[in-house]
């Protein structure tokens, strides 16, 4: 057998060099062994082994049991609660929320950017239990009880009382057939129990990962449209009146149970003020938004890796891939794409993470950095896979050869999920509009690397367009945002030739609108100069 490329495996995910610097610099240094510990689990042959498992044996529904009755349960494969109790284990679904240590979601974050690299589908139940605490802390009660099984270290799978069990997993329902993002046109009902808790009746379009034991649901209560936290079983050990109807065949992720459920006087309890359910469930958002962005930069990360050591070790034409000049600067590129993402990455989970211990301006740029980062980079995303499964030619197209189908698959989910691209483009043009804050907070970021003539310049570019804020360049200007951030952060923080080679193949020399390579041009067009060989030191691994 000649030729052919030994699978990649048997590596250390976490010795992203990006990762390494970013986790240390945004206050989670502490984490470092544990993120390589992560890492070697998530590049182990076995632990590829259970994300394919857990891929090809898809969740199925069983309605009913034996005898007629009615259940309503998920089966997963077992590799599906392999993933799951190595992800609950590491804390990657809520622990931050109980960790007072500076720099806890930051090391949350660099763990979910690692394991994710291992399987992206079950991360959804695992980001919708981290986003869930802030929302639930509106009810205090409610979070007195549950919070504490949230954040546990224990996957206790199983439809059981939820204070019964050793840990809990959260879920939300917000969309609806009429809706969609549009969750005012939400016609599910709340109807007061008379005892503080409401019966809920309708029906929601898209409920994923619906065998968590709680769930955030939108209803339209006698207030207004309002937040409640819905349980799968009661207190008493009864199922409550929540009905899964089918589940969704999708594209991608899928070894997550997407599912359309139905409510016929569910009980549940209010969270966060009656008719404020949007801003309730906001914080939610956000939090989920982070992970979007998380997850698009481990399936840019791990594209870009698989590319580069199929490159390195596929012959053609009497050389490897990777030293016939085409494909160098093909995976140059994608060396480029990823580093910024992961910079960019953290620097936003730092924010969330000081944020979250009161700091405002953080706050203030997180707001407006957040929904751009997550419009951009979960954009370039599905354009970066595609192009690395190019890279291994037709055996990138082969299921059982490498990953690159199911990274391919998967890639346009999380440019969907909360808020596909116009939403989140309109969201950086609501957090410019209404609160001013966020742009003077963006703008004292960018302008730390001002030193770089190229960022003042694009900076000052910027600068000019937020003073002509319109619906119709929302687009651009969530692009323009990232994008300049990403170069700030890489001009103050990546090594010389990393940056060099970012700033003139994004930014280049013309106005940043219309950028003269990068994100204009098909991938492997760089400009000449740079430091080729040490932008791909950044993307090789040791396997095996």
């Amino acid at each position: 057998m000649l030729n052919q490329v030994p699978a990649l495996v048997d590596y250390d995910v976490a010795q992203d060099p990006a990762l390494q610097a970013a986790l240390s610099r945004e206050g989670g240094a502490w984490a470092a062994a544990e993120v390589s510990e992560l890492g070697v689990l998530a590049g182990a042959a076995s632990t590829q082994d259970h994300a394919r498992l857990a891929n090809v044996n898809k969740p199925v529904l069983r309605t009913h049991d034996s005898r007629g009755h009615r259940i309503d349960e998920v089966d997963f494969h077992p590799s599906w609660h392999y993933l799951m109790s190595v992800a609950v284990g590491h804390g990657l679904h809520a622990a931050p929320w109980s960790e007072q240590r500076p720099g806890a979601h930051v090391a949350r974050a660099a763990k979910f950017i690692v394991w994710t690299q291992a399987e992206a589908g079950h991360g959804c139940p695992v980001s919708m239990t981290y986003a869930s605490v802030p929302a639930i802390r509106h009810a205090p009660e409610l979070a007195a009880s549950y919070v504490p099984l949230l954040a546990a270290t224990s996957y206790d799978f199983g439809l059981r009382a939820p204070l019964g069990k050793a840990g809990l997993l959260a879920g939300m329902a917000m969309t609806e057939k009429q809706g969609g993002s549009d969750v005012r046109a939400n016609t599910t009902t709340a109807t007061p129990a008379g005892d503080g808790s409401y019966l809920l009746t309708g029906h929601k379009w898209f409920c994923s990962a619906p065998m968590c034991d709680l769930f955030l649901v939108l209803a339209q209560a006698p207030g207004g449209l309002t937040c409640f936290l819905l349980p799968r079983v009661l207190p008493d050990g009864s199922r409550n009146a929540m009905y899964i109807q089918r589940l969704k065949d999708k594209l991608g992720n899928t070894s997550n149970a997407s599912s359309e459920v139905e409510y016929d006087q569910a009980l549940a309890w209010p969270v966060g003020e009656p008719g404020r359910g949007v801003s309730t469930i906001i914080n939610m958002v956000s939090a989920t938004r982070l992970d979007c962005v998380l997850g698009s930069t481990a399936a840019v990360r791990q594209a870009t890796v698989i590319a580069a050591h199929y490159a390195a070790r596929r012959r053609s034409f009497g050389a490897t891939l990777i030293d016939h000049p085409a494909m160098t600067e093909v995976i140059a590129d994608l060396t480029l794409e990823s580093e910024a993402a992961t910079t960019l990455a953290l620097r936003l989970a730092g924010a969330a993470d000081r944020a979250a211990r009161g700091d405002a301006a953080e706050a203030a740029l997180l707001r407006v950095a957040l929904p751009a980062a997550k419009y951009w980079v979960c954009k370039r995303t599905p354009m970066v896979t595609a192009e690395a499964l190019e890279c291994l030619g037709g055996n990138g197209y082969v299921e059982d050869y490498s990953p690159m189908p199911r990274l391919l698959r998967d890639a346009p989910l999380n440019s969907i999920w909360e808020g596909s691209g116009n939403v989140t483009a309109l969201d950086v043009l609501r957090a410019l509009t209404r609160a001013p804050d966020s742009a003077d907070a963006l703008l004292a970021e960018l302008d730390l690397a001002a030193s770089d003539p190229r960022i003042s310049a694009a900076t000052a570019s910027l600068r000019e367009q937020l003073k002509d804020l319109s619906e119709r360049d929302a687009r651009m200007l969530a692009g323009q945002i990232t994008l300049t951030l990403q170069a700030a952060l890489l001009a103050r923080h990546a090594p010389p030739p990393v940056a060099d080679a970012f700033i003139a193949s994004r930014l280049g020399t013309t106005a940043i609108a219309r950028p003269a390579s990068g994100p204009a041009m098909p991938f492997g067009t760089l400009p000449g100069g740079l430091d080729i060989a040490s932008i791909l030191a950044r993307s090789a691994v040791t396997s095996g």
